[in-house]
């Protein structure tokens, strides 16, 4: 029998992140996944920035940047007759702004899905010690009671059986979840809106890309519409067929014969030399979770929420979702904080989950991506969607209100406006320590963090009377002769607090609490924020 406290189901790049997260948290999990090894196709490529700051955290940014594609090959966005045809019109996503990219230290980044698992894994193998990963194994039965997740894994070579008893699962199995089905869980919105058709190939297109390097090539025809997908930018490419079915394609005519031909045909190359690797029919779905969390239970990911890829926010918000949860599960497990924290992890992330869906399926339908057209230019939020990728502002338990309004912006999916108001994600300000510039993004982890002003060393010294604490609670002042400098003076303004006022930033990088100047008592104050945030009082209005 394994008694282990959390059991994660999936080895994709959202059940490897919980479980690199929960062992940074000190909790012990065990993963498992159904194939023999990580992805063998490329699947999702575009890794967002607010997941890059999110593997910043976790010191993994550089591995995984350094098995994507290099930066400078990409930058456009191209829509053409035929890469070898008349250029439609070629964009550069608003992503890539100076004023968007200023708002983060880091950069988005392509790596394939089967480039970034390896990746993954082995952190998060390093992290958890022998045996936290186990691959070829499923969960093939599970039941709840007070307190505990118990059932069967399978190996799935020689069939054995293993019972376990976990106190919490989480179902990061994708969109064909068994857990989630097992569950009964609800899901809401769109399903089957169009349908595609992947194919993953060999072929030297270098000539017709590296004049314009770009994540996406658009093939708009009367008689095709397809995407070439970037993956190496030289040779490894994926080509996305869409609504094969208005044209009259059923997913059997997709021979290797007939996908290069298509493949040719997008290129505009006739006599290209192309090698068919794999074929993948699927549709799109824009469909989210009733309820995030079941018992004991949790989803994560495409278990949680199906999306269409337009914009590429699928595998992003998974990995921001376990980013969120890991947390809590550990402050709870430590004894510090009460079950009902971990409520907090629907409330927070399944609105969020919603507005990310129903946005992607706008993104495709502008597209015309259920319809037989052609020279069809998406919306203008279409890679432009910052106020999504940074501008979530949770309202939950795990969040201590300050009676600031929220801050308004003319279109919350592209507009966003670094903010430090509670439930925000805590802004990234360029500051120094020892001479060494940091970012306030480096100062979060495994945590919280107290940033005080300067001004603030009654808040410090709070903090740290408090003492230890689960997590860690670390506690820094900013400014002139403090621990942290702030030379270009942009800190204050930017988290909306005095010289004597502070802001407490949970792990996963959102503001729990801020006070704008001093208080009497900043110990008793901050006590009492603490306890609320950890269900250990009533929740404040």
């Amino acid at each position: 029998m394994l008694d282990i406290p959390v059991l994660i189901s999936g080895g994709g790049p959202v059940g490897l992140t919980a479980s690199l997260l929960l062992s940074r948290h000190g909790v012990r999990s065990l993963l498992v996944e159904r194939h023999p090894s990580t992805a063998l196709t490329p699947k999702a490529r575009g890794i967002n920035a607010r997941t890059m700051e999110v593997f910043r955290q976790c010191g993994i940014d550089t591995a995984i940047r350094d098995a994507g594609l290099a930066e400078g090959r990409l930058g456009l966005i191209v829509w053409a007759e035929s890469l070898a045809g008349n250029e439609i019109e070629r964009r550069v996503p608003g992503r890539a702004t100076a004023k968007n990219m200023a708002a983060t230290p880091v950069r988005n980044c392509l790596c394939a899905q089967d480039d970034l698992e390896p990746v993954i894994r082995r952190f998060a193998e390093q992290a958890g010690g022998p045996g936290a990963l186990r691959f070829n194994t499923e969960l093939t039965s599970f039941s709840q009671r007070p307190g505990a997740v118990t059932g069967k894994l399978t190996d799935r070579t020689t069939g054995e059986e293993t019972p376990f008893t976990a106190r919490y699962l989480i179902a990061a199995e994708g969109a064909q979840s068994r857990v989630r089905r097992a569950l009964d869980v609800k899901m809401t919105g769109e399903e089957k809106v169009y349908d595609s058709v992947n194919i993953l190939f060999h072929a030297d297109l270098t000539q017709w890309v590296e004049h314009r390097p770009a994540a996406l090539y658009f093939v708009e025809q009367e008689d095709l519409r397809a995407t070439f997908l970037t993956i190496n930018g030289r040779d490894r490419w994926g080509f996305l067929i869409h609504s094969p079915k208005k044209f009259g394609w059923q997913p059997q005519d997709f021979t290797p014969e007939f996908c290069a031909a298509l493949i040719r045909k997008g290129a505009g190359v006739p006599d290209l030399a192309v090698s068919v690797l794999a074929v993948s029919p699927w549709e799109a779905s824009a469909i989210v979770a009733d309820n995030y969390r079941v018992g004991d239970v949790f989803l994560a990911g495409d278990a949680a929420h199906e999306m269409p890829p337009t914009g590429g926010f699928g595998l992003n918000t998974g990995v921001q979702d376990v980013h969120n949860l890991a947390w809590k599960i550990a402050a709870v497990i430590s004894g510090k904080a009460d079950g009902s924290l971990l409520d907090s992890y629907h409330a927070e992330r399944q609105p969020f989950g919603r507005i990310i869906t129903e946005n992607s399926l706008a993104n495709a339908l502008s597209m015309g991506r259920n319809a037989r057209q052609s020279k069809v230019l998406p919306r203008r939020e279409f890679l432009n969607e910052q106020g999504l990728i940074f501008g979530a502002c949770y309202q939950s338990t795990a969040v201590v209100p300050d009676g600031t309004p929220p801050v308004v912006v003319d279109d919350p999916v592209t507009d966003y406006v670094p903010s430090a108001r509670p439930g925000s994600r805590a802004p990234h300000v360029w500051l120094t320590r020892s001479n060494e510039q940091i970012s306030t993004i480096d100062l979060f982890g495994p945590h919280f963090v107290l940033l005080a002003g300067t001004d603030g060393e009654a808040w410090r010294r709070a903090a740290q009377a408090i003492g230890p604490s689960w997590p860690p609670l670390l506690a820094f002042t900013v400014g002139k002769d403090g621990d942290l400098g702030d030379p270009d003076g942009n800190w204050h303004h930017a988290y909306g607090v005095d010289t004597d006022g502070a802001v407490l930033v949970r792990p996963d990088g959102h503001v729990a609490w801020r006070s704008r100047s001093g208080a009497s008592s900043p110990l008793d104050v901050l006590r009492t924020a603490l306890d609320h945030l950890f269900g250990r009082m009533p929740a404040m209005a």
